[in-house]
């Protein structure tokens, strides 16, 4: 900073410069949640987002409000003052003129000589939020940031017509590094539903329609007898699936698959040592976090295993909780035991895993799946649905090229979201070397012909020395 002095620069305290007003303290017991008269909105933290948010609002007595300062207005900057670690600090402009106070977690940051939108992008710069971060006292889930801090925080101050430039500026920039980071925010979603698309045309035959083609060059002008006893009309009725290939079949989980268990119901002994037991919540989709697995005895993990042995190659579904998540175990994945995991035996010679797997991801079986869940308050997969679950079944060889097209086009957007994963940590980097360009006095040309900030931080001074002094309200607490 000491560069910038050699501008009309000058370097000072934001207490020099803004009002900190604190926050309304009052008992949880007198909050509404209606307008009500002798009430007044109160905002709090989960409203200072990008934008301030208005919505689920509720309403304190105005009795609370010890002074005319802790209503908000226009122009005010909103700061969590206690919140967790990665969140204190977070601003946003009041933009309206609408009437609320704000609770205790929140301060008013109002800047009527200077431009506010200059202090407002100046606290969203890593230099201001890294400071107050350093030195906000901490409690075990809470952060504190204290008056004190916020009003001794360093802040530099340009002349007041190069603040207006400077603000100008970053509103037209930040405002399209948002619709750049908007768009490529949305690329994920674009991504899941890409995924989908694939596992729809995959499960209904329509990824390996030309395949059939080529391969079975005769199909069969009607539908081929199923051995199994689920019938395709059956199936279509929960599915919604019309036009399936004559040479698939169709077939329940527990016809196609060697088995299928559900591990133990019972809570064995844990251990500081042993072997993980695996529970719906250590499955993701596509994965088995043994790590976070709490661990059982190897007698106890023997005893399970009489009954429901995972090895390589089974296909594991989560039955409550985040129901429908589901992976392949792998070689590489630690011997571990199940409770209340719906276990899917290979049977190479009829289906293979990963098939398994991209039908039990797939909508269409989901469709069925949701109208069969069992339980009012936490729905759960029961071991009878997962048996009488219907799966589409196409050839060993249909199925092999299925999970080599699938694979190759998941290996296509798992790239592309990788990249989209590097463009994001790059956007939210221009937006802070937008800031800090600003604030060293490169975004925008300086001008002699301003008046220097010294004058403008003296005038701002002798005013304040000259008004009356405002009484502060009990100290909030967090």
């Amino acid at each position: 900073m000491s560069e910038l002095m050699l501008g009309n620069w000058v370097d000072c305290k934001l207490g020099d410069v803004a009002s900190i007003i604190r926050g309304v303290t009052f008992p949880a017991s007198s909050k509404v949640h209606e307008p009500a008269d002798g009430y007044v909105a109160c905002l709090r933290t989960s409203h200072v987002q990008e934008k301030l948010l208005w919505d689920n609002i509720y309403y304190v007595p105005q009795s609370h409000v010890k002074r005319a300062d802790q209503l908000v207005g226009k122009n005010d900057i909103l700061m969590s003052m206690a919140n967790s670690s990665n969140l204190v600090g977070k601003v946003c402009i009041n933009e309206t003129d609408r009437t609320a106070c704000f609770g205790a977690f929140l301060s008013a940051i109002r800047s009527k000589e200077i431009d506010h939108r200059y202090v407002y992008y100046y606290l969203k710069s890593s230099e201001a939020q890294q400071a107050l971060k350093a030195s906000a006292s901490q409690t075990v889930n809470i952060a504190n940031i204290s008056v004190g801090t916020l009003e001794n925080l360093r802040f530099p101050l340009p002349p007041l017509a190069e603040q207006t430039r400077i603000a100008a500026k970053l509103d037209e920039l930040l405002a399209q590094v948002d619709t750049l980071k908007a768009r490529v925010d949305g690329i994920p979603a674009l991504l899941k539903r890409f995924r989908q698309s694939v596992l729809a045309a995959a499960v209904s035959g329509r990824l390996t329609e030309e395949w059939r083609v080529q391969n079975c060059p005769t199909p069969p002008t009607a539908p081929s007898p199923n051995k199994y006893s689920l019938s395709k009309e059956e199936l279509k009725k929960f599915a919604d699936l019309h036009n399936l290939p004559h040479v698939w079949e169709c077939a329940s989980a527990a016809e196609v698959c060697g088995s299928v268990r559900d591990g133990t119901h019972d809570t064995p002994a844990y251990h500081l040592s042993g072997i993980p037991l695996v529970t719906s919540k250590n499955i993701g989709s596509g994965f088995v976090d043994t790590k976070e697995a709490k661990l059982i005895s190897i007698e106890d993990h023997l005893e399970i295993s009489k009954r429901s042995l995972v090895e390589h190659g089974d296909v594991l579904f989560s039955m409550i909780g985040t129901v429908g998540n589901c992976c392949v175990v792998r070689e590489q994945d630690s011997e571990f035991s199940i409770k209340n995991v719906g276990l899917f035996k290979k049977n190479e010679p009829v289906i293979l895993p990963r098939f398994l797997e991209f039908w039990l991801n797939s909508q269409v079986m989901w469709s069925w799946l949701e109208k069969n869940l069992k339980g009012s308050s936490q729905k759960f997969a029961s071991l009878g649905t997962l048996r009488a679950m219907p799966v589409f079944l196409p050839s060993l060889q249909e199925q092999t090229e299925i999970v080599r097209r699938v694979e190759q086009l998941f290996a296509f957007a798992d790239q592309l979201e990788a990249k989209v994963a590097t463009a994001q940590t790059r956007i939210d980097r221009l937006t802070q070397s937008i800031l800090a360009k600003a604030f060293r006095g490169e975004l925008v040309p300086q001008d002699s012909n301003d008046e220097p900030a010294s004058v403008l931080l003296e005038r701002i001074k002798a005013q304040r020395a000259a008004a009356p002094k405002a009484k502060r309200g009990r100290k909030a607490s967090a």
